[in-house]
């Protein structure tokens, strides 16, 4: 029944905060850097190991997430559209988020 538990962390980028365990792969805002860039996110709020949790006041220090970028590209388009009745008003807008595919490769706290 109880498997190995990995261990996980939890990191801020773009405004946004993740779960992440090594190996996982996350899609996170637009990030300025090449495909195939090593990367260390040092926003560390939170990492569990071995049933320790350690919580930030807001961030850990000397912790750091390593994760690899491994594309670039746009979500899905979102419509936004806009119209008055009986007025002939009317405004269609489509949106394409920009994002960074990144996978986790080491945690170290």
């Amino acid at each position: 029944m109880g498997g190995v538990k990995k261990m996980y962390a939890i990191i801020e980028t773009g405004g946004k905060q993740y779960k992440v365990q090594e190996g996982d792969v996350i899609r996170v805002e637009k990030l300025e850097a090449t495909e195939g860039q090593i990367l260390d996110i040092d926003k560390v709020l939170l990492v569990e190991k071995d049933g320790t949790v350690t919580v930030g006041t807001p961030i850990i220090e000397g912790a750091k997430v390593a994760v690899k970028v491994v594309e670039h590209g746009k979500g899905d388009k979102v419509i936004a559209f806009r119209y008055k009745s009986k007025k002939n008003v009317r405004v269609k807008k489509g949106h394409r988020q920009p994002y960074t595919k990144l996978s986790v490769e080491t945690i170290n706290a």
